[in-house]
């Protein structure tokens, strides 16, 4: 049986500009990596779906600091914002999730 979380996560989608993926890529990794120094996040995970199409899967220790988070960015993260902006012709929330068990590992089984 997998362990319960006290955390959220949260999964976005980018649909990018064609030509723009790595300015997305950059961008995304660079305000993550803001988001995590500034905010309290526990990271995130970027996956390319297909065609133009990307998914990021962020996790927070509680839904009220991923509501909350903003306040204790640099003006850095703006750069980053823009850029992510101008690389997509679309960016949305795709669902707010309370993981309840965790089966992850950080490397496969052996017996």
């Amino acid at each position: 049986m997998g362990k319960s979380l006290d955390m959220f996560a949260v999964i976005y989608s980018f649909e990018v500009k064609p030509g723009n993926d790595q300015k997305l890529i950059d961008a995304w990794s660079g305000l993550t990596d803001l988001i995590y120094r500034h905010e309290g996040s526990l990271g995130s995970r970027l996956h390319h779906e297909t065609g133009n199409r990307y998914l990021a899967y962020a996790q927070w220790p509680s839904r009220e600091g991923w509501k909350e988070a903003g306040a204790n960015m640099p003006a850095e993260a703006e750069k980053y914002r823009k850029a992510m902006k101008e690389s997509c012709l679309k960016i949305e929330t795709l669902h707010e999730l309370n993981p309840v068990s965790d089966l992850l590992q950080t490397k496969p089984f052996s017996k």
